[in-house]
């Protein structure tokens, strides 16, 4: 029954990621109205230096499909796992932590890696 848990988990999340990162491409999901004017202003740094946010894109799609098919899910884990550090963070320094999925997404990669732990053996082992 976890296993399902997570596999649906894994599947959502990672569908949420390649739809997230074609939107930065896209633009097919306008900016909330009420977003706070210091996210505003810091989206428009990243915007402004012209390469991050398609490599965030880019790295957001792979890492995506690769999370949602169970067969790649532990690589697709490791992938997302500096993107969703740096969503929480971003909701954490806004302070609207709780405000959307940030934390979910972060809490079901942490879960896919821990549920990996042997894909991930036989690189640290000697």
């Amino acid at each position: 029954m976890k296993d399902k848990i997570l596999m649906a988990l894994c599947g959502l999340v990672g569908l949420a990621m390649v739809v997230f990162g074609l939107n930065k491409f896209l633009n097919f999901m306008p900016m909330p109205e009420d977003m706070p004017q210091a996210a505003k202003d810091a989206f428009g740094h990243l915007m402004g230096l012209g390469w991050l946010m398609p490599l965030v894109a880019i790295v957001e799609i792979i890492g995506g499909a690769l999370f949602a098919i169970p067969k790649t899910r532990a690589l697709g884990a490791i992938i997302l796992l500096p993107i969703v550090v740096g969503i929480v963070a971003h909701h954490f320094h806004m302070g609207d932590l709780f405000a959307g999925p940030a934390p979910v997404f972060f809490l079901v990669v942490v879960w896919a890696i821990i549920n990996s732990r042997p894909h991930y053996m036989p690189m640290i082992k000697d």
